[in-house]
């Protein structure tokens, strides 16, 4: 089956974005890689930010699938780290494509592709949380991970392959773990804290509970874990 129009112009951007980078993506540019007029870029996408975004889900689409597919282990903290090496992999070996979805944030706005990666590391978080093993808010510990990870994938980024320190990434890997995380349930400095963590994360499944008294024991619980 022919590609449709739409993922004719997706197929050219993304076949210049790896070759040239995100300079590279112009509408002139990937008209006539596509051969259709401009107009049809902007029907299609709405604006450049638009076309951009369907680039990036499109590149992203094998490393989203294979993030989502991750095999859970027994170990919540275990599968983290392994969606962080899954992570930094993908941005490391598709530059071009790291840098387009992470490389220039707007506030208040994501991409289709990182709302989406977001979605995936929050849900590991939660399963640590829900574990009793969290020394964090959950929000905190996904900000962490994320910043932490995207750091080092922008750092080897910049250097030569013969330049890269193979243990950077499971280093920076570590040292957040160690942060964020606790051997045992409610272990830690402070145990009141890690059974907070741990109840807030449970609360969806407290059908006991009506959504207001669900919406105040999670405020105090917040704070707690604050």
């Amino acid at each position: 089956m022919p590609p449709t129009t739409r993922e004719r112009i997706i197929e050219a951007a993304a076949a210049l974005l790896t070759e040239g980078g995100r300079e590279a993506v112009s509408t002139r540019a990937v008209s006539a890689a596509a051969g259709v007029q401009a107009p049809t870029i902007y029907r299609s996408f709405g604006d450049k930010h638009g076309l951009l975004d369907a680039v990036a889900s499109h590149g992203f689409s094998t490393y989203l699938r294979s993030k989502a597919t991750l095999e859970r282990s027994d170990d919540p903290v275990d599968d983290l780290r392994r969606g962080w090496d899954l992570h930094v992999a993908f941005g490391v070996g598709n530059p071009a494509y790291y840098a387009l979805i992470y490389g220039e944030p707007r506030p208040g706005a994501q991409s289709p592709a990182a709302r989406e990666a977001a979605v995936i590391l929050a849900g590991l978080v939660r399963r640590i949380a829900e574990a009793g093993r969290l020394r964090v808010s959950e929000e905190r510990a996904a900000h962490l991970v994320h910043s932490a990870g995207a750091g080092v994938t922008f750092q080897l980024n910049s250097m030569l392959p013969e330049q890269r320190d193979p243990a950077l990434s499971t280093l920076a890997r570590e040292s957040v773990i160690a942060a964020v995380t606790t051997d045992s349930p409610a272990a830690g400095q402070d145990g009141v804290a890690g059974n907070a963590i741990a109840l807030r994360a449970a609360l969806p499944q407290l059908t006991g509970l009506s959504d207001a008294e669900r919406s105040l024991l999670g405020e105090w619980l917040g704070r707690i874990t604050g």
